[in-house]
């Protein structure tokens, strides 16, 4: 045989053998339960105001406080929802990100003296993410910085929920911003 012909013989078998497994079809990837139904991205930039509302976004794998200003306070449900509505355009601009898409999906907030209790619905199978101690320690670090929340727990169908802290130690009682402050940029 020619040896003209083995080199392109040898990059088609190199190109064709990468070592990624293929589907035989198109799989269909399901979105994340939660406020997150499109891909298109959430412009949750708020006017400047009169109140601070402090969001703890993540930047290089680290939970970044950002402080927003805004008309008014927000509720406790609300400052939740702004929160799984990720970074606004300004945010992303400066590389921050948020763990939650994927990984907690948290259905909602109540209020119990101090402390927020933060229902949590069950993860969906192919989520996709393993970043779950960012996403948790976003929330609590971001309910914290409230003046009236100061620990938070997390429960599912009512129960408290054992979640891993950032010493990855698991649980069920409430937690403070201490729990997470090892993964928590000072500002």
């Amino acid at each position: 045989m020619n040896h003209r012909h083995l080199a392109p013989l040898a990059l088609a078998a190199l190109l064709t053998g990468c070592g990624v497994p293929t589907d035989d079809a198109p799989r269909t990837v399901r979105p994340p339960r939660g406020p997150f139904h499109s891909a298109a991205p959430v412009e949750t930039t708020a006017p400047a105001g009169r109140a601070n509302e402090t969001l703890c976004l993540v930047r290089d794998n680290r939970i970044v406080p950002v402080a927003r200003r805004v008309d008014h306070a927000p509720t406790v449900e609300d400052h939740l929802r702004h929160l799984l509505a990720g970074p606004g355009t300004a945010e992303r601009g400066s590389d921050l990100t948020s763990a939650l898409p994927g990984a907690v999906n948290a259905a909602g907030a109540t209020v119990t003296g101090t402390q927020a209790r933060v229902a949590v619905d069950t993860p969906e199978d192919d989520a996709g993410r393993s970043d779950e101690v960012l996403a948790l320690g976003q929330i609590v670090c971001t309910l914290t910085s409230r003046d009236d929340i100061t620990t938070v727990v997390f429960l599912r169908d009512g129960k408290p929920l054992g979640v891993p802290r950032a010493d990855g130690s698991l649980s069920e009682q409430p937690l403070t911003r201490a729990d997470y402050a090892p993964l928590i940029t000072p500002r």
